[in-house]
């Protein structure tokens, strides 16, 4: 009895230790094992050192990280700015004028780089109501996601959205478009022929999908013929976070990948962030 308890107990915790996707023989082979144990002791340790010998290999694998994340330089695109972003940093304390140590002061539009929007930046009840960058949620930011493939002639319409046939139950989309051809965030003037979504195109993503972040490679979830509209269709409800200004050159398309995205906790409507894949 006590031999089964303790089988149900590595049993369990093998499938979250070791990952199915990374090594789907292994889990079988151990639990065989495990299963093989049970009428000999000495078979039956054998197995739990195989286990933990594999647990230990599984833990100590490198991640495959991608940042997606743009580096914050003054030559970056600002929204509708022909400057770019400008100089950010300030350095208030000098070590090499006598300063004990360097200290920087960070002054910076929200909606700069790779960022995420609030509710409260379309919505004034929203804003009055402080549903702002503290409010969005992380199990909607962090989890299991895939990048798509815009076609490159058009913004994203419900037609494209027909089109690229996102089935249900997939809640993180990368949205990848002419943007990351074109190279448009390595620009500092502001490009007003970016891809985004349509009115449309979004009441599409509400209606017909379970996406829940929408994940963009320039600095707007939507097209700049119409920049408030989609906004509005997306953030409605408050379930839809805009993630935007994503660095998608190089990054495969229709594979599985886990994304994290941690905003900063600031009372704003909106929220740079570091944001990467792991594949």
């Amino acid at each position: 009895m006590a031999l089964c308890s303790i089988y149900n107990f590595a049993f369990t915790s093998l499938f979250y230790i070791v990952p199915y996707r990374l090594f789907p023989g292994l889990n079988f082979f151990i639990s065989f094992c495990f299963i093989w144990a049970m009428g000999s002791k000495a078979l039956f340790f054998f197995a739990f050192l195989a286990f933990f010998v594999a647990a230990t290999f599984v833990e100590c694998q490198d991640l495959n990280i991608i940042d997606i994340t743009h580096e914050y330089v003054p030559t970056m695109p600002s929204y509708g700015s022909k400057k770019g972003l400008g100089e950010i940093l300030t350095l208030v304390c000098d070590q090499r004028k006598g300063f004990k140590t360097t200290n920087s002061l960070l002054t910076i539009q929200v909606h700069s780089g790779t960022h995420t929007d609030a509710p409260s930046h379309a919505f004034i009840e929203y804003f009055n109501q402080q549903t702002d960058a503290t409010t969005l949620d992380l199990q909607t930011l962090n989890g299991p996601a895939i990048v798509v493939d815009v076609p490159r002639d058009q913004n994203i319409t419900a037609d494209v959205m027909k089109l690229l046939n996102i089935p249900r139950g997939v809640k993180r989309v990368l949205f990848r478009t002419l943007n990351t051809d074109k190279k448009l965030m390595s620009f500092t003037e502001f490009d007003s022929s970016y891809v985004g979504f349509t009115q449309d195109g979004a009441q599409y993503l509400v209606d017909n999908t379970d996406i829940k972040l929408v994940g963009i490679d320039y600095l707007s979830i939507a097209s700049a013929f119409d920049v408030l509209s989609p906004h509005l269709v997306l953030m409605k409800n408050k379930d839809i976070i805009p993630l935007e200004g994503l660095k998608l050159d190089g990054v495969e398309v229709n594979v599985p990948y886990t994304i994290h995205c941690l905003p900063l906790k600031l009372h704003a409507d909106a929220s740079p962030v570091r944001c990467i894949l792991i594949k």
